[in-house]
């Protein structure tokens, strides 16, 4: 092996590349401008709509408002609550969004009351709907309150403590540290992100490097060069693995950028007020486990030699550029699926998803971002993910090796 002539083949493709408008923008523009935007502009709108939902004072209709004049006056005086006119088609108008929720007081709930009787209250939301959801929720607290006192007042005329019915507080408190509970947040999310955009940069010079070449008609040119089949897919694969790794480092460094300037403007929102010099530190970017960062870093480099020895070896058997596309585009679907399934509750890293690629992948980067460092699972994860690397470059070369797949018509 010539490294040599791998270095030249090397810097002509990145020359070219350098110069092909759509890599650039898969490489740089995209993770650079695009996804940060992309989390500003996704934030700020979910930021608005939140908290307009919020500040927004529900409407609740009440039914059987006769049977509980004084609960419903209560209710009336809560200052996020409006209550609205009795409709028939109460139902639709919840299920439609235009009602938030209603609240049904049954007949004799007064005088059941008064008689230290049972009773019950029905609330009727829209399940999954925020604003029904916010609207559910305070309800609730108002009964709850509203219970509270009545039990109070009834054990006073007793003459007996409060504490006979709430023997106890139950106070929760969080022991995890900041970056435990931003990796746990956001922990997730970020290896999706950077599985995909490492997936999607290795895709157009993948294309271009071997399809594109058949299709303009220089591959035999290249072929005539005094450069071994050897050197030359080890230099073209070389210009893949950079465009990958490329994307990954510009959207860290982007997306970084972007948490940091968030932190700021946002900090409480993501929970860095840990007081002290929590506001200077980055605020979201506590967040995460610098080390963590570091290793999901290293362990995205095998994916990336996957990425780039598989969608050079498929492109390879395309005759021009479009079949290439229709050949690696599905895909990214089939990189999307394993990583999503990492961000699902309650799926954990274990020894047999420790050997599935790119799941493992998305579940030990998580856990590391987290400060949670299993080494054991991440050797087995490291060591494997080279494996199929290795595996996927040697098919490459391989294929590059074969005239009937290089000159196919």
């Amino acid at each position: 092996m010539n490294t040599h002539q791998i270095g030249t083949v090397y810097t002509k493709e990145l020359r070219d590349t350098l110069r092909d408008k759509r890599t650039l923008i898969s490489m740089i523009v995209i993770p650079t401008l695009l996804m940060p935007l992309l989390f500003a502009v996704v934030g700020f709108i979910g930021f608005k709509v939140v908290r307009a939902a919020q500040t927004e004072r529900q409407a609740i209709m009440v039914l059987g408002e006769e049977h509980a004049p004084a609960m419903v006056a209560a209710l009336g005086e809560v200052e996020d609550i409006r209550l609205v006119p009795v409709q028939d088609d109460w139902r639709e108008r919840i299920a439609d969004k235009r009602l938030r929720a209603a609240v049904e007081f049954p007949p004799g709930f007064a005088s059941a009351l008064a008689a230290d009787e049972a009773t019950a209250v029905r609330l009727y939301h829209y399940e999954g709907e925020m604003k029904s959801g916010l609207a559910l929720r305070r309800l609730r607290n108002f009964f709850t309150d509203q219970r509270t006192d009545i039990v109070e007042e009834r054990l006073t005329a007793r003459g007996l403590p409060v504490e006979l019915v709430r023997p106890y507080e139950v106070k929760a408190e969080n022991v995890a540290p900041p970056e435990k509970v931003g990796g746990n947040l956001i922990g997730g999310f970020l290896p999706y992100l950077f599985i995909i955009l490492c997936f999607a940069g290795a895709m157009y010079p993948a294309i271009d490097l071997t399809a594109g070449e058949k299709e303009r008609g220089t591959m035999e040119t290249i072929l005539c060069s005094p450069v071994g089949r050897l050197e030359l897919v080890l230099g073209k694969f070389l210009m893949v693995f950079t465009a990958a790794i490329s994307t990954v480092v510009f959207t860290l460094l982007s997306t970084g950028g972007t948490f940091f300037v968030a932190g700021h403007f946002f900090g409480d929102a993501f929970g860095g007020g840990g007081g002290g010099d929590g506001g200077e530190s980055g605020g979201a970017l506590a967040l995460l486990h610098p080390g963590g960062l570091l290793g999901m870093v290293a362990m995205i480099l095998p994916f990336a030699v996957l990425a780039a020895a598989s969608q050079l070896a498929i492109c390879l058997f395309a005759k021009s550029y479009k079949e290439a596309q229709s050949y690696v585009s599905p895909l990214i679907v089939v990189i999307i699926l394993p990583a999503a399934i990492g961000l699902m509750p309650g799926v954990e890293l274990n020894w047999q998803l420790a050997l599935v690629p790119v799941l493992n992948l998305s579940l030990v980067t998580k856990e590391m971002v987290s400060g949670t460092f299993n080494w054991g699972l991440i050797t087995l994860i490291f060591a494997s993910s080279w494996v199929y690397a290795a595996a996927a470059l040697a098919w490459c070369v391989r294929l590059f090796n074969r005239e009937e797949v290089l000159f196919r018509t």
